[in-house]
């Protein structure tokens, strides 16, 4: 890194004018329609057996190993850092000393500390991370592939079901689908998650395009009316039968807007208060309890972005919007002790909430960000705070994710760094395993064969193998 760049502010991510949002799309015309066709008619059918789902929990601009799960107490102190470890509930399996609620709960997770690639950019790390492939360029956050919820819902979407197959939740500055490098390259905008934008915790948050406000519902008649008038001209004009199944994606499309199973599932309201509580009243902690109530009403896969815990409200100058924590951009330490507790009692909350329903074997929870942060310490004066403080660097050449449910053995470490945190020396592992494993999990074959622009046969992953610690243990 040159001195120059060193000095810049790493902004992360880049906020995009949104050239697609999902939740754009007017219900009340025929947007909603002619995408829920496309999406049938590009669907290949998926393997998926019952209704797994997966919690994806995102973590923008990289958290720092060396202070979450993959503590090094005896390595130098520029590389250790202020933090020291923790026991766990699990002999063996350490945290550091900021996240005491996962000590509690250690036996209900994993933890891998080996997985790596070689994207040092947030957006060839975001590419890298999003689609399992390498990206064609090392910059930028458009993707060449398919982002895996893309593929997800591509494979796993069937007419007729009320509840979207993917949803994302981000704040509302953050709902392009090309910031976090989610977007479905090839298989076109039929294949973009729900997005869900703002903060939950919020009194006054509302999801956009779910329920029908009362001055609306004569309109919506007329238009089903009018739907219905157009679809019986076609049929009579039409003797193939090809017009028959339009029925189907017109009453889906009005069913996203009207179904009361969809209304319930993103009403937070309906969720005890002292539920609610114990997530934690900041982004973090309200999407977390959204995205467990959608699992539970039928969604297969929902991505929750986790980056500033209290959107609107103004950042420390000690801190970091996101997990970004140059020493330009943040005090490490006090960004720490600002971010982790909030995040600390999002995760335990969530883990402990799909332990007590009874969904630890049919959701799978993932959380990472694009890559760790450089073992080595840096010194340099904050942007914001205008003194010298420290900081880490992008690092993908070892970063931790911390896995839970699935029906997996958990209370685990797989994988292993060496002594200063810097690349893997045991079970070395790439994204590709851990999406692997992700789609086994969701019946996926990770093989199947998709097809590109060209035509040309493109398998989902190009190598990568479900991870054989997380093999579902038998009920």
């Amino acid at each position: 890194m040159s001195a120059k760049s060193r000095n810049q502010r790493c902004a992360g991510p880049m906020k995009r004018r949104t050239f697609l949002e999902i939740g754009g799309a007017s219900m009340l015309g025929l947007g909603m329609t002619d995408l829920l066709r496309q999406q049938a008619l590009a669907s290949s059918a998926g393997n998926a057996t019952d209704d797994t789902a997966v919690i994806f929990v995102w973590l923008p601009g990289g958290p720092p190993h060396m202070e979450t799960y993959d503590m090094k107490p005896g390595a130098p102190v520029e590389y250790r850092g202020e933090y020291s470890p923790i026991h766990t509930n699990v002999p063996g399996l350490d945290v550091c000393q900021m996240l005491p609620q996962h000590a509690k709960i250690a036996d209900k997770f994993t933890l891998i500390r080996s997985i790596h690639h070689e994207f040092a950019d947030h957006g060839g790390g975001h590419k890298r991370l999003m689609t399992g492939r390498i990206p064609a360029t090392p910059v930028g956050t458009i993707n060449d592939a398919p982002a895996v919820n893309t593929i997800v819902k591509k494979m796993l979407e069937q007419p007729g079901n009320e509840m979207p197959v993917c949803v994302t939740e981000v704040d509302s500055s953050r709902a392009s689908i090309d910031t976090f490098a989610m977007g479905p390259a090839y298989l076109g905008p039929s294949s973009t998650p729900f997005m869900v934008a703002g903060n939950p915790s919020d009194p006054d948050f509302k999801v956009q395009n779910i329920g029908v406000k009362s001055a609306m519902e004569t309109r919506l008649d007329d238009r089903i009316a009018m739907l219905k008038g157009i679809d019986n001209f076609r049929r009579d004009v039409d003797k193939s039968g090809s017009m028959e199944a339009m029925d189907s994606f017109n009453r889906q499309a009005i069913d996203m807007l009207t179904s009361e199973k969809v209304r319930q599932a993103f009403d937070l309201s309906q969720e005890p208060k002292e539920v609610r509580d114990r997530y934690g009243w900041n982004a973090y902690g309200q999407r977390a309890v959204l995205g467990r109530r959608l699992v539970e009403s039928g969604v297969r896969f929902v991505t929750m972005v986790w980056e500033h815990p209290f959107p609107g409200s103004k950042t420390p100058k000690t801190a970091a919007y996101n997990w970004d924590s140059h020493a330009v951009n943040a005090h490490l330490f006090k960004d720490c002790e600002w971010r982790l507790p909030p995040y600390d009692q999002a995760v335990s909350a969530l883990i402990e909430d799909l332990y007590q329903r009874g969904l630890d074997r049919r959701v799978l929870l993932v959380v990472t960000g694009e890559f760790g942060r450089t073992p080595k310490l840096s010194v340099q004066r904050g942007t914001q705070s205008g003194v010298m403080q420290p900081g880490r660097d992008h690092w993908p050449k070892a970063m931790s994710v911390l896995v839970s449910g699935g029906g997996m053995q958990t209370g685990q470490v797989i994988g292993a760094t060496n002594p200063k945190g810097e690349y893997p020396v045991e079970r070395r592992l790439t994204p590709n395993d851990l999406w692997a494993t992700v789609y086994r999990h969701l019946g996926i074959d990770h093989e199947h064969i998709l097809h590109d622009l060209q035509g040309r046969p493109v398998p989902i992953l190009p190598f990568g193998k479900p991870i054989r610690e997380l093999q579902p243990v038998s009920a």
